[in-house]
């Protein structure tokens, strides 16, 4: 099932959000909050989501929260975005699980981290990504290359190889490296988003589709104007919102973690009620919370 705002050249839209799970105080999954920030994301510029990723703290989710998190954040938002649900783990069997419960909740599109901790070489990446994608049966294929955090990175020349299954369409790439990233997309065709919120304008500048964002818990009006002004070549514009945005940025992206800031984002907007998050992560500091309102304030994004 693909989102009826994907297109060829943006498979999963443009701005996608790497959408927080929220927790009740004593770490249960809150579906009703849950809605709520998917809702606020979307009337907020946002033109897809990615659930139970990284920033949404999926691994320490389990499959049955999952699939009842996919199934609230569909209903909530219905076809105003793109929902695109992460299935990777370190264990084929269990992503293959996840892929087809999220196939059957309506999912438009699946996030395949590379394996990690187990550090497979690349044909085990291989015949991972194949098995999880093939039992999405259908459902579009984002990979999610960020070596910092699994320990291993999709070589160049395996992307040739892994383009070959259709459902192969695009990759969100922390890698860092945006002449890699450029010639990916000439020689294989693959579409890549922004997996780093430093890097967003640059990677729109070389030709990226869109990005999966952090930041865009609350600036997502924002980073959907600097995708039009690079669309439309208006370089001082989009130079213009990102310099406005760094503060934010740096506040949100280079202190702690990013599910805790974002948490503390959503809360400071008056989205979320609480920002707990569950362990191994510590809920934000007073410090913390101090630094991401200063940057948030200094963005523009929340009043002082």
């Amino acid at each position: 099932m693909t989102s009826p705002l994907a297109t060829e050249a943006a498979p999963f839209g443009r701005v996608l959000t790497a959408m927080v799970t929220p927790f009740t105080p004593d770490g249960a999954l809150d579906v009703d909050a849950a809605q709520r920030v998917a809702t606020y994301l979307v009337d907020r510029g946002n033109d897809g989501l990615v659930v139970s990723g990284t920033t949404g703290e999926s691994p320490t989710t389990t499959v049955d929260e999952d699939g009842r998190l996919l199934t609230a954040v569909i209903e909530a938002v219905g076809d105003r975005a793109t929902v695109v649900a992460g299935v990777g783990t370190n264990d084929t069997r269990h992503s293959v699980e996840l892929a087809e419960q999220a196939r059957k909740a309506g999912a438009h599109g699946l996030l395949l981290v590379t394996p990690y901790y187990s550090k497979p070489p690349q044909s085990g990446i291989v015949q991972h990504v194949n098995a999880v994608a093939n039992a999405g049966d259908d459902v579009p294929v984002i990979l999610y290359d960020i070596p910092g955090r699994t320990g291993v990175q999709i070589a160049e020349a395996t992307y040739p190889e892994l383009v070959r299954n259709p459902l192969v369409v695009a990759v969100k790439d922390a890698v860092g490296d945006l002449e890699r990233g450029a010639w990916l997309m000439r020689e294989t065709g693959i579409r890549i988003y922004s997996g780093d919120d430093t890097l967003n304008l640059g990677w729109l500048a070389v030709g990226a589709s869109g990005v999966v964002s952090v930041v865009a818990h609350a600036a997502a009006r924002e980073y959907a104007e600097m995708v039009a002004a690079v669309d439309a070549g208006d370089l001082p514009t989009a130079r213009a919102i990102n310099d406005r945005l760094l503060p934010a940025v740096r506040a949100i992206m280079t202190h702690t973690q990013g599910a805790i800031t974002a948490k503390v984002v959503l809360q400071l907007l008056g989205v979320l009620e609480h920002r707990t998050v569950r362990g191994p992560l510590p809920e934000a500091t007073d410090d913390e919370v101090a630094i991401v309102r200063a940057g948030l304030v200094a963005s523009g994004l929340l009043e002082s």
